[in-house]
């Protein structure tokens, strides 16, 4: 099933409902502060278990105490879709401080 890339406006749209996440050269993106190492790589081997979930994969990045990510659907030419919405939703949900709890 082919995965419709998102408009502009329904892209910004979506944004105005997650705080912290930005559009930057075509892909989602947003980037976590931890208070630790160890608690930025817990958060990665989270986000690794929701992806494999959702089956749907973004560019994560690991530093001493951040994590960034970078989210768009290879399927859909690069483009961003509700795919990625529902995986940044999902993160937002499991990052502390930052989502649902």
């Amino acid at each position: 099933m082919a995965v419709e890339p998102l408009s502009q406006k329904e892209i910004e749209d979506r944004l105005a409902e997650l705080p912290g996440w930005s559009l930057d050269t075509g892909r989602l993106t947003r980037s976590y502060r931890l208070g630790s190492h160890v608690a930025a790589a817990a958060l990665v081997m989270h986000i690794a278990a929701v992806q494999d979930e959702l089956n749907h994969h973004s560019d994560l990045t690991l530093g001493y105490n951040t994590v960034a990510l970078t989210v768009h659907t290879h399927s859909a030419g690069g483009a961003v879709t509700e795919k990625d919405f529902a995986l940044a939703r999902r993160v937002e949900d499991i990052a502390p401080g930052h989502g649902a709890h």
